[in-house]
C-alpha cells in the first residue's frame, strides 16, 4: 500500500465517521523544522508540493510539542494560526481539527480535518481521534515514505 493509499483510506473513514469537507495529512521533519503536506482532498487549493516552516505559536506548542488535538469550531479560533483562513472559509470550512500522530513520544505528523462551523462536537472529536489512533501504525509507516524535498 502506498502512502497515498493509506491517507486516502483514512480520509474515506473520517468522511464516513463524522464528515470532512477538507482533509489533509502533514508530515514533519523536526530536524529541518519543516512540514510537508503529504495528502490533500483538495489538491488544486492545497497541493502536496513544497515544505513550510513549522513555526512557533500556541498551536505549535499544543499540537506539535505537547501532542494534543487542536479543535476550533469557528474561524476566529484558528485564524490567528492559519494564514490561509480566508481560503479555508471559501471552501465552506469554518471549523478545524488537527490530530497529532506520534512515534517514540514525538509528533511526526498531523491529520487535519476541516468542516462547517460547529462541526466538531465532543462525540465527533472522540470518533475522529479514535479513528486516527486505530490507523496510527499505518500512518507512521506511510510517513517514512513521504519525500521531504521536492525532486530537482
Amino acid at each position: 500500500m502506498t502512502p497515498d493509499d493509506t491517507f486516502a483510506a483514512l480520509h474515506r473513514a473520517a468522511q464516513d465517521a463524522c464528515g470532512a469537507r477538507l482533509f489533509t495529512v502533514t508530515v514533519l521533519d523536526r530536524g529541518a523544522g519543516v512540514a510537508r503536506r503529504a495528502y490533500s482532498s483538495h489538491p488544486a487549493d492545497y497541493p502536496v508540493t513544497g515544505t513550510k516552516p513549522m513555526g512557533d505559536s500556541p498551536w505549535t506548542a499544543q499540537v506539535i510539542t505537547r501532542g494534543e488535538t487542536f479543535v476550533a469550531n469557528e474561524t476566529a479560533g484558528f485564524s490567528p494560526y492559519f494564514s490561509d483562513h480566508a481560503l479555508i472559509n471559501e471552501l465552506g470550512c469554518e471549523a478545524a481539527m488537527n490530530i497529532p500522530v506520534s512515534e517514540d513520544g514525538q509528533v511526526v505528523g498531523t491529520v487535519n480535518i476541516l468542516d462547517r462551523e460547529g462541526h466538531f462536537t465532543p462525540d465527533c472529536v472522540a470518533r475522529l481521534e479514535a479513528l486516527v489512533h486505530a490507523h496510527s501504525d499505518a500512518l507512521r509507516a506511510a510517513f517514512k515514505h513521504v519525500p521531504m524535498e521536492d525532486p530537482s
